[in-house]
């Protein structure tokens, strides 16, 4: 009976499924074909869509025809809703779910060979994937046969080793060849828009992420290996914000990642293939990830953001092997416990503090140094009363229970939006003629700490930027000496440093040598407006007011060199512009802080001087930091610029 209904349906309209099909291929041919090709392969004027496709179901390849994709050359598509289904049925009888694959024999300089998959092949170099799924770079040698490729100095995660300094004992790039660095190669990410993550590399492959997506590349090529993709969830990324990433973290065999919805994965780092995957917190209540996440022992360690829309911040541990939660610290108190008597008033329930920025570890000491965001509701702090703990924190972790070992508030009832997500990093350098273990931190709020990481003792404080308005030191107790007046009120305040801090969450750098910090810095104020009646609503800001830039007090961006040991400015590099640009530095041990620098160009000072050496005009809207590796005996240093990464080698 079921049968005889389908073939009447069927009969009804006229059509058998397979003259369906016709109909949709001629539609295809007629309104697709001329970009896309006949059989879907692409031609001229687009790209081929057989491996495309999967990716869509029905209704979501309906829209993407009727809308296009206008920003990535692809125009709206004006199919009659009588046809749609047709042109849907014979798309779903040319997609492909795997490509075919090539399998090849090669023979290696001295005799030996291997044998696998061709994932892809230039005029010098091969990418073979053999049975055990492990990748093999090659490059073409004399008679035919192939040399492996080696990899040193890898970058593993967002700052290269897990203490959070960006600096590098490569030594090839150096003061007198630096003039000779020019791009080696370029990788675009489609619809990439600008790029705020750090590539990291191991074992010679390049990771670059954006929001829920993976790219493997050849780090001598740029080529890409393999691609990971999954859709974006449509809550954080149209309410909540969470189209951005900053990247991933490499241990092992894995590849691990935070997506936009709040969850955590991992990726075989051969393959792409999906090993695990556990839900971070639930993106319905506001909650979104952004940041590469830190490896700690045999953990892999992440935060959330949503400071901006009221959820509360937490860290979280995770197994590597399995994706099971080990700890979790929460930023905000529950009702009753300690500290939450700093919150006196309602917003407790939606207090912020996000753990959004990728945190460091000292595996001498086992402890993990997690930085906190500033408070929900964050100009207006009437219902949150009280010193609002852990906000605008470092957490020490101990890192195998997650128990508090130590913390320090950089900016107690922040009214200012200045969250304490900068990079802390961790150096062994002298203090006052003892072997010590410290932590450098540059914090939005426009003072420069030293603290002993052991102990969290503050031994340092000093502000770094002219423009401060809102306190005028630190006292013995290490709280901040606020100013009067600097609060936001409904017809406006003037305070700096700006919203956007003295600095933010671009990378700083040290260089052991010079015992200097590098930090791009803010010379900036805003204007802050307080505004009463906002309610806590899932999906929506949560900010108790607003700021604008004082545009008329001449916004800079400026590079400084911070001694550590006195936090005296031993230079600076201003740069002209709009002081809008968001990138860090990178030292190095042959003299060089290589930065991005305000006008687009990625550019090189003397570590000692600031005298600058050489730019490199990319013409970027910086929102990265630059690294560096080492492929096959050469050095690079690579950076995501706009919606591409470019690597720079010496020429």
């Amino acid at each position: 009976m079921r049968f005889t209904i389908l073939f009447l349906a069927v009969a009804a309209v006229g059509q058998t499924p397979d003259s369906s099909i016709n109909a949709g291929r001629v539609t295809f041919e007629k309104s697709c074909g001329k970009c896309h090709g006949g059989d879907g392969n692409g031609g001229e004027m687009g790209p081929a869509i057989l491996y495309r496709l999967p990716a869509r179901n029905d209704s979501e390849l309906a829209v993407l025809i009727r809308a296009g994709l206008p920003e990535r050359g692809m125009p709206p598509v004006p199919i009659a809703e009588a046809d749609m289904p047709a042109l849907v049925r014979f798309l779903r009888t040319i997609q492909r779910a795997d490509r075919p694959v090539v399998r090849r024999k090669v023979t290696l300089a001295g005799g030996l060979s291997l044998e696998g998959e061709v994932l892809n092949e230039g005029v010098n170099d091969l990418q073979l994937r053999t049975d055990d799924h492990r990748v093999h770079l090659l490059r073409r040698a004399a008679n035919q046969t192939f040399r492996q490729v080696t990899s040193e100095h890898d970058w593993p995660n967002y700052d290269g080793v897990p203490g959070g300094n960006r600096y590098t004992s490569m030594t090839e790039i150096n003061k007198s060849t630096v003039g000779h660095l020019s791009p080696a190669w370029m990788f675009n990410i489609p619809n990439g828009g600008h790029l705020q993550g750090t590539p990291a590399v191991s074992g010679g492959i390049m990771y670059v992420t954006v929001a829920n997506e993976c790219y493997a590349l050849d780090a001598g090529t740029g080529r890409m290996i393999w691609h990971f993709r999954r859709k974006s969830t449509r809550g954080p990324t149209e309410a909540t914000g969470g189209a951005t990433n900053r990247g991933a973290v490499v241990a092992g065999d894995r590849v691990f990642m935070d997506t936009d919805e709040a969850h955590i994965i991992a990726l075989d780092r051969f393959t792409g293939w999906l090993l695990w995957e556990t839900t971070i917190a639930d993106w319905r209540e506001n909650y979104f990830t952004t940041s590469a996440p830190q490896i700690a022992g045999n953990f892999v360690l992440t935060g959330v953001a949503g400071g901006e829309h009221g959820s509360n911040g937490f860290v979280a541990a995770f197994e590597q092997s399995t994706g099971r939660e080990v700890w979790r610290f929460w930023t905000v108190p529950k009702p009753g416990d300690p500290q939450s008597e700093t919150w006196r008033g309602i917003d407790l329930a939606h207090g912020g503090a996000p753990t959004w920025f990728t945190g460091t570890y000292d595996p001498e000491l086992d402890v993990v140094y997690w930085p906190a965001g500033n408070p929900s509701k964050e100009y207006n702090g009437d219902e949150r009363a009280g010193d609002n703990l852990y906000s605008d924190s470092l957490l020490a972790l101990d890192r195998k229970t997650g128990k508090l070992k130590w913390y320090y508030q950089f900016t107690p009832h922040d009214l200012w939006d200045w969250d304490a997500t900068e990079t802390s990093v961790l150096v062994n350098a002298e203090w006052q003629g003892r072997p010590s273990k410290l932590l450098l931190h540059a914090d939005r709020n426009g003072f420069f700490y030293v603290f002993d990481r052991a102990t969290g003792e503050l031994l340092l404080w000093k502000p770094f930027v002219k423009k401060l308005t809102w306190a005028s030191g630190i006292d013995a107790q290490g709280r901040p000496v606020k100013n009067p007046n600097q609060e936001p009120t409904k017809e406006g305040t003037l305070v700096c440093p700006s919203q956007d801090g003295a600095t933010n969450w671009f990378s700083p750098s040290f260089n052991p040598a010079t015992g200097l910090y590098y930090v791009q810095t803010f010379e900036k104020c805003s204007v802050y407006t307080k505004r009463d009646g906002d309610v806590w609503e899932a999906g929506k800001l949560y900010l108790g007011g607003s700021q604008r830039t004082a545009e008329e007090l001449q916004p800079e961006r400026v590079l400084k060199a911070i001694d550590i040991h006195t936090g005296a400015i031993a230079w600076e590099l201003p740069q002209p512009g709009s002081a809008n640009s968001w990138g860090g530095t990178l030292a190095t041990a042959s003299g060089l802080v290589i930065f991005a620098e305000e006008s687009g160009a990625l550019a090189a000072a003397d570590a000692v001087s600031g005298k600058l050496l050489w730019s490199f005009p990319v013409n970027a809207g910086w929102r990265a930091s630059p690294m560096t590796y080492m492929f096959d005996g050469k050095q690079y240093i690579a950076i995501a610029a706009g919606p591409d990464i470019i690597s720079f080698a010496l020429r």
